[in-house]
């Protein structure tokens, strides 16, 4: 595929814009029948395979999160969340848009992140009803001498 197709399929499918790539083992924690059906069908078109629910219990390349404000708190979903996924991987943590039911601030996303020890890398639409953030984990100690 040429650079100029890559950059095209990015625009186009918000999973790959997001960062999934080929092969990845994707975990979805938080699933319901809200769901973006789109955005969880694109993932999967970008990774070549099904996600894997909850109760995957090995380490994954990366988490999609669904969380609504009634879920409970967001500080220890996301800390649960880090212990399935592999040193360095993302959290795609996905919440309701302003104004949609369950909708989380994002001053509270932000707070809870770096306290679970995440850094926010991009924040994005991903469907008429949902928002994502992309949250990186602490990749190890590059003080290797």
């Amino acid at each position: 595929m040429s650079a100029t197709a890559d950059h095209a399929e990015e625009r186009t499918n918000p999973a790959a814009r997001l960062g999934f790539q080929p092969e990845q083992v994707v975990q979805e924690i938080g699933y319901d029948d809200d769901v973006d059906q789109e955005l969880r069908e694109a993932i999967e078109e970008v990774i070549g395979s099904d996600l894997v629910d909850e109760e995957y219990d090995d380490v994954a390349d990366a988490v999609v999160l669904w969380f609504r404000d009634d879920d409970g708190d967001l500080t220890d979903s996301l800390v649960d969340a880090t212990t399935f996924i592999e040193e360095g991987g993302a959290i795609l943590l996905l919440t309701p848009k302003t104004g949609r039911d369950g909708y989380v601030e994002p001053s509270d996303i932000s707070e809870a992140a770096t306290t679970a020890g995440l850094s926010a890398t991009k924040s994005v639409s991903v469907g008429k009803d949902w928002s994502g953030s992309r949250l990186a984990t602490p990749k190890a100690a590059k003080s290797k001498k």
